[in-house]
């Protein structure tokens, strides 16, 4: 039985809840997104090389994604859910800390532990946000709505930097560092917020409304799997944003301040893709009365994916702009969609892990990407990073046509 109190939690209480965990996002990426603007270029004025930088930042992301595989499964089964959000969140303090060191080595453990952190927080944030979503507002609207707030924080985060450098008309460690000490003050909102948010679900009771049906199947389906392997090739060719900073840097292609602008830039068309993709994600699903169907957005990615490297590591800043505008559009995608999919292709039971099986591949992808990337980069050619990129594209595009099949094919096995 569903109490009385837990009947309350209704469409405008889902969308308060949302906003609250947008706003949640938003100064969390004010905080790390900010200081991923700067750490490529932070890390080549303290003498790492690109085959370090891509090593670090590989390794961030696998650990940013592979450790979800333990944290959700940890999550599903206590069902501490606040517990990860929180300590996942805390581990934020660590940004601050990086203007407290010039040594390079160190600002690698610290930019450790923060993907550390991500990695504790979001299985348990997705999926408690997947909840207020399901039988309200749509899983894409929501995903959308709290990227679109998030990539608001990640546009405003960079600024800071930019700001620092035109105020002091410098662009030396210790301007980057005023920049890191800075991001104590919206921590600090943040985990106010983070309170907040926890307060707004405990409220309504939102996970003791969600966790009263269990009728459906524990199985991850075969789809969820081939949507895996899609995701796994098409982020494989992606090229990260601190790879391309330390090429714009370390080619003086435009100066430290534009280099934090532009990924600002970027930030905010993720923003814009984000809630466009979210809208059509649900409309596709509803138009086809099949969840799985809202995967067939992703079409797009391989080939805005492609592009990145052959414009973001070129010498012109023109196509630099085309290229990161890219960049940011699939970022909007892929945070959204994933996100989204995630929560319509898995059983409730099994969606904590769910989204760490996933984000296992997606780290893994992002592992081998951006450590491959540094050593063509400093060893070959940005010829040779693009013929990389387009093979792992045309692979992500052929499993797509495989998903699409299958898709294709539960919907008719559904109306069988």
């Amino acid at each position: 039985m569903v109490n009385d109190n837990t009947k309350k939690f209704t469409f405008s209480n889902a969308v308060k809840v949302i906003i609250i965990f947008g706003l949640v996002s938003l100064f969390g990426d004010i905080v790390y997104e900010g200081a991923r603007s700067a750490s490529g270029q932070y890390l080549q004025l303290l003498g790492a090389n690109a085959t370090a930088v891509g090593i670090i930042v590989g390794l961030g992301e696998f650990l940013a994604y592979s450790l979800r595989l333990l944290a959700g499964t940890a999550s599903d089964r206590t069902q501490k859910y606040w517990l990860f959000i929180f300590l996942g969140y805390g581990m934020l303090i660590v940004i601050p800390m990086m203007g407290l060191t010039t040594s390079w080595q160190f600002v690698v453990v610290l930019m450790m532990c923060e993907r550390i952190g991500k990695a504790l927080r979001n299985p348990s944030k997705d999926t408690i946000l997947s909840h207020v979503a399901e039988g309200q507002v749509g899983t894409g609207f929501a995903f959308g709505l709290q990227e679109a707030l998030d990539q608001l924080g990640a546009f405003s985060g960079p600024m800071v930097f930019s700001v620092v450098f035109m105020l002091t008309g410098k662009q030396g460690a210790p301007e980057y560092q005023k920049g890191f000490l800075f991001m104590i003050f919206p921590f600090i909102l943040l985990m106010l917020i983070v309170y907040l948010a926890f307060r707004s679900v405990t409220k309504n009771n939102l996970m003791e409304v969600k966790e009263t049906a269990h009728t459906e199947s524990d199985k991850l389906a075969k789809v969820f799997w081939i949507y895996t392997v899609f995701t796994f090739f098409s982020l494989l060719g992606f090229a990260q944003f601190a790879l391309i900073g330390y090429h714009l840097k370390a080619q003086a292609v435009m100066p430290d301040a534009q280099i934090t602008i532009m990924y600002s830039v970027t930030m905010a068309v993720d923003a814009v893709i984000a809630l466009a993709i979210g809208f059509i994600y649900d409309r596709v699903k509803k138009k086809s009365g099949n969840k799985q169907s809202g995967l067939l957005t992703l079409l797009f990615i391989p080939f805005a994916t492609a592009a990145i490297p052959f414009f973001s590591l070129s010498s012109s800043v023109p196509l630099v702009i085309i290229g990161l505008v890219s960049y940011g559009a699939v970022m909007g995608a892929h945070e959204t969609i994933m996100r989204s999919a995630i929560a319509d292709i898995t059983p409730l039971r099994k969606r904590g892990t769910g989204y760490g099986i996933f984000n296992t591949a997606y780290g893994v992808a992002l592992l081998i990407g951006s450590s491959l990337f540094g050593f063509l980069y400093d060893n070959f050619s940005v010829g040779t990073i693009q013929i990389v990129v387009l093979v792992a594209e045309i692979a992500a595009v052929v499993v797509f046509f495989i998903m699409r099949s299958q898709i294709k094919k539960d919907a008719e096995a559904a109306s069988a």
